[in-house]
């Protein structure tokens, strides 16, 4: 015990020793400060890197200390805002009138209780749809034949004979026969909203955003409309049977028509919703209609529509199951969108059920990730032990939005916005107060969506998705020499993320998403985003050079020999923005009958065409041409009937 206290005195002493040799560079506590960073004596590694970090975070001080302390406290709130409440606040569908909505549940649990009865049911659901489907559309494309005719070819709205610009080559050559020769055809319904997208040139007129049907009956009785019915060959074939009473537009038809060559004024009418362009002059390609030839063979897509939805509201009613609810409509939409409703504009109705199967597997895969990141979190959140049980509401809600959708082209395309491009909505009439609308309600939209993904804490992930979204499409926007064109199936693709959550509105966005998705691939399949603008603008005014003419010398002609008129044609090789034009084409009453480059021997530097009909006027444009490329057309100068020459306006055609 002595000994005890007198190691401990001795430490006491040794302790008093070390007090008195302090001094102010040895620290105050004794040697244990000696391991301190900052002492001058530290070696260890330990305190190198305790000294390293020291420095890290005087560093980040100071840069805070830059920062002002309000734009500091901002961002903070900022930060919290966006991260939502703690705990988060999950979204959850409380079905109304459970007892009501539970019902068919209940009834199948109490006559099919067992899973294996339970998938029995299914597949014989799949299999009525998948027979009753395939009847109706056996009856709607293979049943009918036009007596004396055959067959009938599927014809789409916008089918003519006779194409645009110099596309039919020298006198149309290549767009024969221009006569003795008929077709028996089948028209889809609801051709009168089908318009044409680019000015058409009819003369000295410009056709767009309109059916393009020119002509028609010049005997307005009823019951001689179809027999005295006439149409120049660039017509819309169906857009025109549809004008001269031939077939219904709601019900669409069969029937034949006959070329009859060339044919001279073609009257203007109002008739069926449509208004036809007059045409004064002569063209070599007409077309009409056999009368008595009209054949049952109505366009069943309603019909088919109607046992589409009837199945797939089945299945929404009475499975809980979102994988088999998801699978079950995706696969319905697509087949009856791809065969039924607004199939592609093939002739065969083989080759159309061929792209209809080639384009369902990428579609698929996709849809396999819409759902796994999308439709899953709205039917089944995570954490949540039950599916969406209100199988009212989601049939209302998801189901009829996306039927909504898949029907693009009877719902959404009577919006005035059929291409994003500036040159079309400065162009179209009333695109510029639909694309204020639908920016307007999709900002909102988005507002009500972002609030509720901050209530759940999911805003951050996905402001970073959205981030990368925006940051990969203005990617593309940079590509030099390319358009980045935003399809509707994209815009679905986009939007679709922002809409997994289990609410009400949210059901309503994402079928409506899942509908629009389908229809573009089903119609149009998974069309690029960047796009070359002759890609883009096909058939457009490209904003070339232009021939300069001048005022042509014209001929009075004789007792044997027609009026005649002479131009004087523009000098070549003519470089203009890096473009060498090496020819020049010239269009009559739009059809091309002179062409001719400058390493050809016939190359004079002048032109003299012989007027073809007495009494017509007949129009002349001009365009460059770059090897087998045509640049744009002039508008129509024109030679009046009376022998005076009209000068062209300036700017271009097509």
């Amino acid at each position: 015990m002595s000994r005890f206290s007198q190691d401990e005195e001795g430490g006491n002493t040794i302790r008093g020793r070390f007090e008195e040799y302090h001094d102010d560079d040895v620290p105050a506590d004794g040697p244990a400060a000696f391991n301190r960073h900052d002492s001058p004596i530290a070696t260890r590694p330990d305190d190198f890197e305790e000294s390293r970090a020291s420095k890290d975070v005087s560093w980040t001080s100071r840069v805070s200390d830059r920062i002002p302390h309000r734009l500091k406290r901002i961002s903070r709130a900022v930060v919290n805002w966006v991260k939502g409440p703690d705990p988060p606040r999950p979204y959850r569908i409380q079905p109304w009138f459970p007892s009501v909505q539970h019902a068919p549940l209940m009834l199948l649990d109490r006559y099919a209780p067992k899973r294996m009865q339970k998938f029995g049911l299914l597949v014989a659901v799949c299999a009525l749809w998948l027979l009753s489907f395939s009847l109706i559309l056996h009856q709607s494309a293979f049943a009918s034949e036009v007596e004396g005719y055959g067959a009938p070819v599927r014809l789409g709205c916008g089918s003519r004979y006779w194409s645009g610009g110099n596309d039919c080559g020298l006198n149309g050559d290549q767009c024969r026969p221009f006569a003795n020769a008929s077709l028996a055809f089948r028209c889809p319904a609801n051709c009168i909203n089908y318009q044409i997208l680019n000015p058409h040139a009819v003369g000295d007129q410009e056709v767009n955003y309109r059916p393009l049907v020119v002509g028609g009956p010049k005997d307005q009785d009823p019951d001689k409309a179809i027999e005295s019915a006439v149409y120049r060959g660039d017509s819309f074939i169906c857009g025109s049977a549809v004008h001269a009473g031939f077939i219904s537009d709601r019900q669409g038809g069969c029937g034949a028509l006959k070329l009859i060559g060339e044919r001279e004024d073609y009257p203007r009418s109002d008739r069926n919703q449509i208004e036809s362009v007059a045409f004064p002059s002569y063209f070599p390609q007409s077309f009409s209609f056999i009368p008595g030839t009209q054949a049952q063979c109505e366009d069943l897509r309603w019909p088919a529509l109607v046992i589409s939805v009837f199945f797939t509201a089945l299945l929404s009613l009475f499975t809980t199951s979102p994988a088999i609810f998801f699978w079950s409509v995706f696969t319905a939409l697509f087949f009856h969108v791809g065969l039924a409703s607004d199939p592609p504009s093939l002739m065969d109705y083989h080759s159309l059920i061929s792209i209809a199967v080639g384009r369902f597997l990428p579609a698929a895969f996709v849809g396999w990730i819409v759902y796994r990141y999308c439709v899953r979190l709205s039917l089944r959140p995570p954490g949540s032990a039950k599916p969406l049980t209100a199988q009212i509401e989601k049939t209302i809600l998801w189901l009829g939005p996306a039927w909504t959708g898949a029907l693009n082209n009877y719902t959404f395309d009577k919006i005035p916005l059929q291409r994003l491009t500036p040159h079309d909505i400065r162009a179209q009439p009333g695109a510029v107060p639909a694309l204020v609308g639908i920016v307007l309600a999709i900002f909102f939209i988005a507002l009500g969506q972002a609030w509720a993904f901050r209530v759940e804490g999911r805003m951050p992930r996905y402001l970073a998705l959205y981030g990368i979204l925006g940051l990969s499409l203005l990617s593309l926007v940079a590509v030099p020499d390319m358009n980045v064109r935003i399809h509707h199936y994209v815009l679905a693709l986009l939007l679709l993320p922002g809409t997994a959550i289990q609410n009400r509105p949210s059901l309503v966005y994402q079928g409506l998403l899942v509908g629009l998705f389908v229809n573009g691939i089903a119609r149009w399949g998974f069309d690029s985003l960047l796009q070359t603008p002759d890609q883009l603008f096909s058939g457009a005014q490209k904003d070339t050079a232009l021939p300069a003419i001048a005022a042509p010398v014209i001929g009075h002609g004789g007792m044997a020999t027609p009026p005649n008129i002479t131009f004087a044609l523009p000098r070549l090789p003519h470089t203009v923005d890096g473009r060498t034009y090496d020819g020049l084409s010239v269009l009559v009453n739009d059809v091309e009958r002179f062409r001719s480059y400058v390493d050809f021997d016939t190359w004079t530097g002048d032109w003299t065409w012989q007027r073809h009909r007495a009494g017509a006027p007949e129009y002349f444009r001009f365009a460059f041409l770059d090897g087998s490329l045509v640049a744009d057309f002039t508008k129509a100068g024109v030679w009046e009937a009376e022998g005076a020459w009209r000068e062209m306006e300036a700017g271009p055609s097509r």
